[in-house]
This record gives structure tokens, sequence and C-alpha cells, in this order.
């Protein structure tokens, strides 16, 4: 695992109204796609930002890598860490939160668990190796970091966890089962995401009162980023994604959410509209369209 130096970048971060300023966040699954989007968010209104992917080098096939995330974040002003980590290994876990808090120079106020295994195959199948990879990326991963960076967040009395989560979690009705082109594979990945979102009530439940929000927020529809394109995207329609702008907004919410909105598994678009939440851009200085 190997942090980047932490280095604090030049820049007024645009004169966006900075509400997450001397705020540290570290934010997983970062390279591209809903990660690097809710990261530069953060960095964009005032948080110094730790992003983690397992490598810091571009995908063959994907946009978008750990190094170019960092890079953007820069523009912002604020201190950057990239690191790199497995996070399908406990041994590499293990270091990701004391390598954040060195690289940014203190405990983490904000934890963003984006960071996903979505391996696609029906249960009956399903390959024993890659079913413990998925619960080592999707359950204990965001568990771990969760319980590493708890004990400071409570002692300062404040901190805002929030988990990635997917409509799959939820079981199918029937019968008669409406499946689609995708359900019949998408089993043991809704099993992942069904566990993170009881850890998440478990976990908001048993903090409250300590000033610990932990949250967990799922599309309501499809967001296309470079990954869920390549998996879902042929078989979309329109009326079926949500822009990369509508998740953020409502991700971010939750990261500086008041203290009795905790121990929820929340729906992005649904949020929304309930807080209410006007939609910006990823570096917050206007409204999206």
């Amino acid at each position: 695992m190997t942090p980047s130096d932490g280095d604090r970048a030049t820049g007024d971060g645009g004169g966006w109204p900075r509400r997450f300023a001397g705020r540290r966040a570290l934010v997983t699954g970062a390279s591209r796609g809903i990660g690097a989007a809710i990261a530069r968010r953060l960095a964009a209104e005032g948080a110094d930002v730790a992003i983690v992917a397992r490598t810091a080098e571009r995908h063959p096939t994907l946009a978008g890598s750990l190094a170019e995330t960092a890079s953007a974040l820069r523009a912002h002003g604020g201190r950057v860490a990239a690191v790199t980590a497995d996070l399908a290994s406990p041994a590499g876990r293990a270091h990701v939160v004391p390598d954040v808090e060195r690289a940014l120079g203190g405990p983490v106020d904000i934890l963003v668990n984006n960071a996903a295994a979505s391996i696609q195959a029906p249960v009956r199948d399903f390959p024993a190796r890659r079913r413990m990879i998925t619960f080592e990326v999707n359950v204990h991963a965001p568990f771990e970091l969760a319980q590493a960076v708890i004990p400071a967040m409570v002692e300062r009395g404040a901190g805002w966890i929030v988990n990635l989560s997917s409509a799959s979690a939820r079981p199918w009705p029937g019968p008669p089962f409406a499946l689609g082109a995708t359900g019949a594979r998408t089993g043991v990945y809704g099993a992942s995401k069904a566990a993170l979102n009881r850890l998440t009530n478990a976990l908001g439940a048993e903090l409250h009162g300590t000033g610990v929000r932990v949250n967990s927020v799922e599309p309501r529809a499809a967001v296309l980023s470079e990954g869920a394109d390549a998996l879902v995207g042929a078989h979309l329609s329109p009326d079926q994604i949500e822009s990369m702008e509508q998740m953020v907004e409502a991700t971010v919410y939750l990261c500086a959410c008041p203290p009795d909105v905790t121990a929820g598994n929340h729906v992005s678009l649904d949020l929304l509209a309930g807080v209410p939440l006007r939609v910006r851009s990823l570096d917050g200085t206007e409204l999206a369209g």
C-alpha cells in the first residue's frame, strides 16, 4: 500500500462556499466513476481528500485512473493523498486508515465506502473464490474501515460514514419473478449489499448520540459510470438512468447531514426530493441541468 505525499495544491477552489473546509475525507474506489466524482465534489467544497484504489494505473479498457483523479482534485486547492490498496485482502486494507491519517495530517472526518466487486454470475454456479472476493470487498472492507475511523470520530463528537449500496440488495418479489436481463446474475452481489445495508443500520443505531452518522445510499436508477456502462448499459432505457450529478448530490448531503440523519438506507432520487436538494455540477459551482 503506497500513499502519496499528501501534498497541498494551490488554488482557491473557484470561490464556491467550502462546507467541507477543514475536514478530511477518505473515498474508496476512486479511480473513476462514482467514487472519482464524489471525491471531486468533496475537494471542490474544501475537503482534504484521500482516494483509494487497487492500482494507480489506468484500466486497460476503462477511462480514468487513481493518478488522474488525484491530479483533478489538486486543482481545488486542498491536500490530496492517493493510496493503493487491495481491499479484498485483510492485510491490504489494514493500513489504509493509518496511511491516510499520516498523509492528510489527522483523523478521518468523512468515510465514503464506494469500492465494490460486481462479479456477475447465477448463484447456483457462482465460484467460491469469486463469492469470497465479493464479500471481502463489499462487506468486510467497508466494515473494517468504519471500525478504524469510528474511535477518533466518537472522540471528536462528529463523523460521517456513507456506504454505497444497490437496489439489488432487495429480494425479488414473486413468483412469477421478473429478473430481467441482468437480475439472474446479481444474486451474490445483491446479498453482499444487503449485508452492507444491515451493518449500516446497526452501526448508525449503536452510534446515535455520539455525533457519528452512518448511512447508505443507492441509485434509484443506474448511474452510467464507465464500469456500469460496460456491464448493464446496453440493457437500460433512458428512464432507467440517473445523472452522475444526482448521485453525487445525494451522497455528499450524507457527508454533511445532521446527527439525526443516521442508520438509514437511502435511495438517491428519493433523498434529493425529500430533503429537498438542488443538484449542482461536480465542482459545485452551478446548478446541473
